[in-house]
């Protein structure tokens, strides 16, 4: 598969009938289907076939879970062999989850690689949030979280607590108290945003105010939880005076700072860690896509050695011994040491925002252009009214599709066309899918001046 090419009507006739068996027997709570309905059979690096035989550039990649692409052969390779050797561990220590360990400290910061112990969690990044709220908790003693508007952790009781978006939560009750959301300070000076600014009040200022006042409702905080790229929120990106206010105030108030790197870890935004960035030493980290560099389940959580109060049992669960992962996230590890891979995420970050940005002089629907290395994505506005608009970035998504690239949409209302290649796509890829996208601009453009 090198290049997109689309036989049939989408979806195709066996898609359909697919989704029809799907839609009888799997619960209604499935989700991409819905937007993307296609059956899949097979994929290889940036492309996806499905059972018709349609073949798409993927830039929704697993959401974000196969950093060097669809089934790498090396990955496979590995995968292969240590099925034939011992595939669940649990938490006994073994050969390869000792390479994998050795692995993943090397990618921090020199400097940081004996402040951590790691702790291996269930298969989902949720769970690793789950995990790290509760060792925050029962480290200081304390019960209530400070996370942030926009912010999306997960959809486990504690980490959709923490969640920002009220439509995902509303329906289920005795979620996790004691949660307080403050504004998000990003780079963004979108009139759509919903984040403070720089334009606007200082978003730190808030949360620095409520800390100091005694009849602001705080109680005592356990930790705060910040995404420093939000991914599902609409890719706003952490400004970095914002950050340093947060990481500052939890310092001096003695507040474990608890940084998720769920998507933004292993090597997304241009560096192994988002974090790495904003010149700070988070208590507590987690981070699960990447982190096997082929889509099987695994999640981490590093936490600072001062944590003495996590015991034997405190956070337990039977897949965290994913030998399958450990050994393919071993091999992409030193993939993308040895192909330089993260100079490659900056390099062709510049060049998808500068098409960005070429496409937004010609369609005034293109709004801003958000995201950090290749975490990027567009807000589709109305032109007249300039807002953000729900219905034109499922209807450009759907275009999308029809002609050969898998999109996701993200943002509030999902309003922003996200873009998750490989870490490792050549520029022939970016330009075959820019190619599309110039071509569902131009036929979306048709449409909305047709309608009026």
């Amino acid at each position: 598969m090198e290049k997109s090419i689309i036989k049939t009507e989408i979806p195709g006739p066996k898609s359909k009938i697919a989704l029809q068996k799907q839609a009888q027997w799997e619960s209604d709570a499935i989700s991409y289907p819905k937007r993307l309905p296609i059956a899949l059979d097979r994929a290889c690096g940036s492309y996806v076939q499905d059972v018709d035989g349609n073949v798409f550039i993927d830039f929704l990649l697993g959401a974000g879970s196969l950093p060097l692409g669809h089934s790498h052969p090396e990955l496979v390779d590995e995968v292969c062999k240590q099925a034939k050797k011992l595939s669940l561990g649990l938490d006994f220590p073994t050969p390869i989850k000792e390479t994998f360990t050795e692995a993943h400290f090397s990618m921090l910061p020199e400097k940081l690689r004996d402040s951590y112990k790691l702790h291996f969690c269930g298969p989902t990044g949720a769970d690793a949030v789950e995990a790290a709220i509760k060792l925050a908790k029962v480290s200081t003693g304390h019960q209530e979280i400070i996370s942030f508007r926009g912010g999306y952790h997960g959809c486990t009781t504690g980490a959709l607590a923490v969640t920002g978006n009220r439509q995902m939560k509303k329906d289920f009750l005795g979620l996790m108290p004691g949660v307080h959301f403050f504004p998000f300070g990003s780079e963004s000076h979108s009139q759509t945003s919903w984040v403070m600014n720089s334009q606007q009040l200082d978003a730190g200022m808030f949360l620095e105010s409520a800390l100091r006042d005694a009849n602001s409702g705080l109680g005592n905080i356990a930790a705060i939880i910040l995404e420093l790229v939000q991914g599902e929120g609409g890719l706003y990106v952490a400004e970095k005076s914002f950050v340093s206010k947060i990481y500052q105030l939890s310092r001096e108030f003695n507040i474990p700072l608890i940084i998720d790197e769920i998507q933004t870890g292993c090597g997304r935004t241009g560096t192994w860690y988002a974090f790495e960035q904003y010149d700070i030493e988070p208590d507590i980290f987690v981070t699960s896509k990447g982190t096997s560099g082929i889509g099987l389940p695994s999640s981490l959580m590093f936490y600072k050695k001062t944590y003495k109060n996590w015991l034997s049992g405190n956070h337990i669960g039977t897949f965290r011994g994913n030998q399958l992962a450990f050994s393919a996230g071993v091999k992409a590890i030193q993939i993308i040491k040895q192909e330089n891979v993260l100079d490659n995420v900056k390099m062709m970050s510049s060049i998808i925002i500068d098409k960005l940005n070429a496409l937004k002089i010609k369609f005034p629907f293109l709004g801003e252009i958000r995201g950090k290395g290749l975490m990027l994505g567009v807000e589709i506005l109305d032109p007249e009214r300039e807002e953000a608009d729900e219905k034109g970035a499922k209807e450009i998504q759907k275009l999308a599709l029809q002609r050969g690239l898998i999109t996701e949409l993200g943002g509030r209302n999902d309003t922003v066309l996200r873009l998750l290649p490989p870490l490792n796509i050549d520029i022939k890829t970016i330009n075959e899918a820019f190619q599309i996208l110039e071509e569902v601009f131009i036929c979306y453009n048709n449409m909305i001046h047709k309608e009026e």
